[in-house]
């Protein structure tokens, strides 16, 4: 059923079982949205719709993030001795061995759903006031928003659910992605002339604008094929099939809405840690982001920093990190001969010219900048990816850091917090025990290189962050054109886009600012890498391992798999209530 026909119906009505988690304890709630009778005005409606972009979906380690990127070869997180056992549930997504019954896979297909029900609410709030001002602006964002959580639900599941309650039978309606995917990309092609342009009608990179819809068109466009053919056990995909309006082929289509975007006013960071940064809101590679926060209002979430950090890197004395995911040799080592790339790492500057060098050679900086709260003082650490020892500020038992006599933050080095003999040394290779499970003794939990590309947010606590998740940015965009034009047999130009990001990156004045060094020539392992260089830890990594073919391979904590498992089971808690829904190819029903 096409996506435009269920919105002319108004009505969705879907049974959701929402879970929800931390580290440790396990609660589940279930809710009953039944949409048809009273709805929300259409402004609240509208912010619902969006707040369910930042209420764990694009936003929590354990969601959409963890489903794309834990099973690839660029992320892990590991069982660490007494920590992240949590019945196994994250180790499986690494070891491809989640089944119908894994509790981040129903978390992220209910936080999806979730985005569906509110989505369609909005739109039938929307129908009930007709004479609302900015009707024809607000119907075409919700619609846009809609089709984005379908992907990204048909994307991870091959399925998406629907009820339609003004149909004679009130029958299920189960959305399929081989057949579905033509019809929201004529769906999104149809609202954009009701969107506004960025930054028109007062919308931000927070709002689904005409540039966000040219986003979401080429991602739809660049995985198409996958979608339609998903089981091909030979992985050969069909890149070039004619577009769904047979006006070109579906990379001809990537090429034209990344053109219109990289044609735009947005422009490449030369610091790439900006795009991740506290202060990105209004960068100038967004193109549409989930608005965090930092104020207790609307939630937000410090996952992607968080997650990465060790228990016992500090950036204040009431902050710490989670010793939880790592980055996965076969990632890092693609790095060889590109650490002097702009996004690999990035020495953090004091104002008074001292360098953060985390070698040991940093005895103390300055105490200048301090928590919003408390007022307790802050600590950078930095940027991109950290290997080795690890050298940072340490407690005085009193509350606050251990300090110079001249009032500077001291460093020492450091040591993990729950086994305090063991050097916070990260070291590339994992090393597990059993090969293909993915867990550490206690002694061994120092293991894996950490990525801090996410800047870490300590106002407030741990668990909050002003830190906006770009969905789509400009870098991202490049990538898209670039495997294009390389899948179209055009591999100068797709060379010439990779040589833009590399050289519009510039490293930090203890480099003299040089920029990043261009390739004298493109292969399909080159793009590979280069667009993980880019794109690493952004919700991108499975979806372009199964493109290029690599997901079914043996990496790290994981044997060769089957084509079935490039998506996800239904969840058990779905197939138990919901009869009109049969399982995925390849799952066993319980």
């Amino acid at each position: 059923m096409k996506i435009s026909n269920i919105l002319t119906k108004l009505t969705f009505a879907f049974i959701i079982s929402t879970v929800l988690f931390n580290c440790t304890d396990l609660q589940e709630e279930v809710i009953d949205e039944v949409i048809g009778g009273e709805s929300s005005n259409p402004e609240s409606a509208m912010a619902a719709a969006y707040g369910q972009l930042a209420n764990g979906t694009f936003t929590d380690h354990g969601n959409v993030f963890g489903l794309q990127e834990y099973p690839t070869d660029e992320c892990m997180l590991p069982t660490r001795g007494s920590d992240w056992g949590d019945g196994g549930k994250w180790r499986a997504l690494t070891e491809f061995t989640w089944g119908t019954n894994n509790a981040a896979v129903a978390s992220t297909w209910n936080a999806l759903t979730s985005g569906i029900t509110k989505t369609l609410t909005a739109i039938e709030s929307l129908q009930e006031n007709p004479d609302y001002v900015n009707y024809d602006l607000f119907m075409a964002e919700a619609r846009g928003l809609l089709a984005l959580y379908v992907y990204n639900t048909l994307d991870l599941f091959n399925q998406a659910p629907y009820r339609d309650l003004f149909s004679e039978d009130k029958s299920l309606v189960i959305l399929q992605a081989n057949t579905e995917i033509d019809n929201l990309i004529t769906e999104v092609e149809t609202i954009i002339p009701d969107l506004a342009n960025l930054g028109e009608q007062q919308t931000y990179n927070g709002r689904f604008t005409k540039q966000a819809a040219y986003a979401l068109l080429a991602d739809m466009y660049l995985n198409r094929a996958v979608l339609k053919d998903r089981y091909n056990a030979s992985s050969n995909f069909n890149f070039t099939e004619a577009a769904v309006d047979n006006d070109g082929n579906d990379m001809d289509k990537v090429i034209y809405y990344t053109s219109l975007l990289i044609n735009d006013n947005f422009s490449l960071e030369s610091n790439y840690f900006d795009n991740f940064s506290i202060n990105n809101t209004g960068g100038s590679e967004i193109i549409f982001a989930v608005a965090q926060e930092n104020d207790n209002i609307r939630r937000s979430d410090n996952d992607f920093a968080y997650m990465s950090t060790g228990r016992a890197q500090k950036q204040t004395p009431d902050n710490r990190g989670t010793n939880a995911s790592c980055v996965e040799p076969e990632f890092y080592y693609t790095w060889d001969g590109n650490h002097d790339d702009p996004r690999f790492h990035r020495h953090y500057q004091y104002s008074d010219g001292t360098w953060f060098m985390n070698d040991g050679t940093t005895g103390s900086v300055p105490a200048e900048d301090t928590r919003t709260d408390t007022g307790k003082y802050i600590f950078h650490f930095n940027r991109g990816l950290q290997v080795g020892q690890q050298y940072g500020p340490t407690l005085d038992g009193e509350g606050g850091f251990n300090m110079t006599t001249d009032g500077k933050i001291a460093i020492s080095m450091l040591y993990m917090e729950k086994n305090a003999t063991v050097p916070m040394d990260y070291t590339p290779e994992l090393n597990f025990d059993n090969p293909l499970e993915a867990v550490f003794t206690q002694d061994q939990i120092n293991r894996g290189v950490r990525n801090f590309k996410w800047e870490f947010d300590p106002n407030y606590g741990n668990g909050t962050s002003a830190v906006d998740i770009p969905l789509y940015r400009l870098g991202g965009i490049y990538c898209m054109r670039a495997e294009a034009y390389f899948r179209n047999n055009e591999t100068a130009l797709a060379l010439a886009d990779i040589n833009t990001l590399r050289t519009s990156r510039t490293r930090e004045a203890l480099f003299d600012n040089a920029p990043g060094i261009a390739i004298t020539s493109l292969d399909e392992e080159t793009l590979y890498n280069e667009i993980g260089f880019e794109m690493y830890w952004e919700m991108y990594r499975r979806k372009q391992m199964i493109r290029f073919g690599t997901y079914d391979e043996a990496y790290t904590a994981k044997a060769a798999t089957e084509p079935y498992l490039r998506v996800y089971a239904i969840p058990q808690a779905t197939i138990d209530v919901t009869e009109e829904i049969t399982q995925n190819t390849g799952y066993i029903t319980q």
